[in-house]
């Protein structure tokens, strides 16, 4: 039997797909098995599908096996997650657009991939001022003294100095890459690239050997904003690949913070639209913000034998209502969905938090059923 993982790599392979198209397809077949089988009139009938997409399946697909493309992919790219693995970053996967295959190299530490370890990103200018890469190194070093794992793109700049002072102060940094996890880009920090594979991760969406292009790095910011709880830009432009990230992480209901910067200074101009946008306040207080990052709720695993059956009334209104829509037989998530009259975002975002307290249970083909 071919695994579902195969069919997220066959899907991903069809040009016209993208994430977002991905994640409508698994949500209205249950699985991407099923929706490889489908016919083109059932394909016709997920949103964003059409004429020519579904023209472009037809043709693509007969052309495809999943489970040889599987097989050749592994050889060639050693360690990679689907969404369909258990070990997918779940903070990543709620998003609307989670990559299909998320590549890695380095250390992987699975409270980061369940959502139990705080993960921070750390975002600016390539060009930052004293004041800017100051302030990066003192609550990137904060941070790691505090539990948090620093993420960031590891681009000249902020990005950079957020990583080596996470690093430096013993805490775990990932870098998101623009390239396959093997290309180190700027090579200028091919030294810095080998630290992180021992003190973190390198990830990306692109398959090993993919060159800089400059239309994978915005790209790219979305993953840096999927797996981070919070984002903070330290100095940006109006125009910055920071200020990207920033509208990913609003889009995927993360906080945003800005550190405050002279009116008359470039660097700081994207950090006061941010901040006038209501990003809030990176003050000198370092206790504050972490206090403040600290209250951003944590996904906390508990085991179901010891989750009582009598806290259930206790949970908040959306995830009750999520709770009410589940079975004792197990259901698909779209029709879940359809229960809850909710969007799938706050469904699967739901449904990840009851999974952690032992509430509900994931079956194979994104199908859900009590504990």
């Amino acid at each position: 039997m071919v695994e579902e993982g195969a069919y997220w790599l066959a899907w991903a392979q069809i040009s016209g797909i993208g994430p977002v198209l991905l994640r409508r397809l698994q949500q209205h077949f249950g699985t991407l098995a099923t929706a490889w089988n489908a016919t083109k009139l059932q394909l016709g009938e997920v949103e964003g599908f059409g004429y020519q997409t579904l023209e472009k399946v037809v043709q693509q697909r007969s052309r495809l096996h999943p489970e040889q493309l599987f097989t050749k992919h592994q050889q060639e790219n050693s360690h990679f997650w689907t969404p369909a693995d258990a070990d997918y970053p779940r903070l990543l996967l709620e998003t609307p657009s989670p990559p299909p295959i998320l590549y890695y190299r380095g250390e992987v530490e699975l409270q980061e991939n369940l959502g139990q370890k705080p993960m921070v990103g750390i975002v600016g200018t390539r060009q930052p001022s004293e004041y800017g890469i100051r302030w990066t190194r003192q609550i990137s070093t904060a941070l790691a003294k505090n539990g948090f794992t620093v993420v960031s793109g590891m681009a000249e700049g902020i990005d950079t100095e957020s990583h080596i002072a996470a690093m430096k102060a013993g805490g775990r940094t990932i870098a998101v890459l623009g390239t396959g996890v093997d290309v180190i880009y700027p090579h200028k920090n091919r030294d810095l690239y080998k630290q992180i594979l021992t003190a973190g991760l390198v990830v990306s969406e692109y398959p090993t050997k993919t060159p800089p292009d400059r239309t994978h790095f915005p790209r790219r910011n979305r993953i840096i904003a999927g797996l981070s709880r919070a984002i903070l830009v330290m100095e940006a432009p109006i125009k910055s690949g920071a200020l990207i990230t920033a509208t990913y992480a609003n889009e995927f209901g993360r906080d945003v913070y800005a550190l405050p910067g002279r009116v008359d200074d470039h660097p700081s101009q994207g950090c006061l639209k941010l901040l006038s946008q209501g990003a809030s306040f990176i003050l000198k207080e370092l206790d504050e913000l972490l206090t403040m990052l600290g209250a951003i709720p944590q996904i906390d695993g508990v085991e179901a034998s010891t989750a009582p059956e009598q806290l259930i009334p206790t949970l908040s209104p959306e995830l009750q209502t999520v709770m009410d829509a589940i079975a004792s037989d197990a259901l698909p998530f779209d029709f879940i969905v359809q229960q809850t009259g909710m969007a799938a975002g706050s469904v699967s975002g739901a449904l990840l938090q009851l999974e952690l307290m032992g509430f509900v249970s994931q079956l194979p083909g994104m199908r859900y059923q009590k504990s």
